[in-house]
């Protein structure tokens, strides 16, 4: 089967987990012997001087990387316009540099950034649509859509949902989602998980033994977050529980590996919850380091309150770390309570000090945890069958040709009903 993928992340352009799902999924495609083309980006803020459109080949996976036009837009301060730009390359490149010679069987769309060139593609071509929602604007916002800029990101999302023959999602948490805000039978959305390739987090003891030397000059038990810094991880309610721990495990350390905009503000509850000296803020970390630090910590704690998968769930369980996280959509899929981890309700601050707790007051019973959540990756989140699972989709997508959508109704209030 031909495919091709649209999407605005693809390795080294890596802004989130997306980009390193279409790349490994592409791979598993490409390696079950489908023609695969990924239509992506050049970095933000260059330009076809400094990054020109490329197609080479990545792991048996075609990749058109499009330069950036000549406008002066920025994300951060013009994202839709920027967005809209970004399309209107793709689409363009998409018909001058590879659609004359090769025309795909089905169009995949990798959220709503590049609804406009994948419906676009997909119209031109007759082919079908299949659409993957990795989150949603409502979502992200514990429900709301708050601000003009928010519902122009939701009515786009409903769109792509809406105009694809297929729908995709990454756990049973977001199909409900994704149905509620989208207006979607819930049976018109696939669950198809997200994976890993377990050996890439394979940590060498001597990486290991590094790590623990390196950050052993304070003894007490140590808690590793790792992900971007944003609201919706809820690394808040983690500084907020912090205090409690260490009445409990006197000595104990929060390290934080990631950045986001949310920086300055936890910086700011660390000095109003008066545990300045017991927060190091790493910043973002090399996977090689990042896996090391895992592998050291005496637990990975995951406070989101928002998380539509968890891929830093497998990341985390492939080193064989200690898992306590929240039941935030699909976190509360990946990590079994008492089986491959420890849950508590999100957003609550006495639950996660309770479950770190329980972590750390038994080493051995963590362990057996660690080994379970390690070998279900072979069984539930290997790549191979997530791959046979998403040609599945593509074989049963049948296109329905354009279609005339009204523009949907944006709703008020907290429609998710969260906190």
């Amino acid at each position: 089967m031909r495919v091709l993928m649209v999407s605005w992340e693809f390795p080294p352009v890596v802004v989130g987990g997306l980009g390193r799902h279409v790349h490994a999924l592409s791979r598993e495609l490409a390696a079950a012997g489908h023609d695969v083309v990924v239509l992506s980006r050049q970095p933000t803020g260059t330009d076809a001087g400094t990054h020109a459109t490329v197609v080479d080949t990545v792991s048996g996976v075609r990749v058109v990387r499009v330069a950036e036009d000549p406008p002066h837009l920025e994300f951060e301060r013009d994202m839709v316009a920027w967005t809209l730009a970004m399309g209107h390359a793709l689409v363009r490149h998409a018909f001058v540099d590879l659609l004359p010679g090769w025309r795909p069987d089905v169009v995949h769309a990798h959220d709503w950034l590049v609804a406009h060139p994948a419906i676009a593609i997909a119209d031109a071509l007759d082919v079908p649509l299949v659409a993957t929602m990795h989150a949603t604007e409502a979502g992200r916002h514990s429900g709301w859509l708050p601000g003009p800029m928010n519902r122009q990101v939701h009515s786009t999302e409903w769109w792509l949902a809406n105009r694809a023959d297929e729908v995709i999602t990454c756990s049973t948490a977001m199909r409900h989602e994704a149905a509620t805000l989208f207006d979607l039978a819930p049976e018109r959305i696939h669950v198809v998980h997200n994976g890993i390739d377990a050996k890439r987090w394979r940590v060498p003891r001597a990486a290991a033994d590094a790590e623990r030397t390196r950050r052993n000059a304070a003894p007490g038990p140590r808690l590793v977050y790792f992900g971007r810094l944003e609201f919706e991880k809820g690394v808040q309610d983690l500084v907020a529980a912090l205090p409690r721990i260490r009445r409990r495990h006197p000595g104990t350390r929060l390290l934080l590996a990631g950045s986001g905009t949310q920086r300055e503000f936890l910086a700011e509850r660390v000095a109003a919850h008066r545990v300045r000296r017991s927060v190091d803020f790493l910043g973002h970390l090399p996977d090689a380091q990042l896996a090391a630090l895992l592998r050291t910590a005496d637990a990975v704690v995951l406070p989101s309150r928002y998380e539509p998968f968890g891929i830093v769930a497998l990341e985390a369980a492939a080193v064989g770390a200690t898992l306590v996280a929240s039941d935030a959509g699909g976190l509360g899929e990946v990590v079994q309570d008492g089986v491959t981890g420890i849950s508590f309700t999100a957003g609550d601050v006495p639950g996660i000090a309770d479950a770190v707790s329980r972590a750390l007051s038994d080493p051995a019973a963590a362990r057996r945890r660690s080994r379970a959540a390690r070998a279900r990756l072979r069984e539930d989140f290997d790549w191979t069958r997530i791959a046979a699972g998403t040609a599945d989709v593509y074989a049963a997508a049948q296109t329905h040709g354009p279609r005339v959508l009204e523009r949907p109704k944006i709703p008020t209030g907290n429609v998710l009903g969260r906190s």
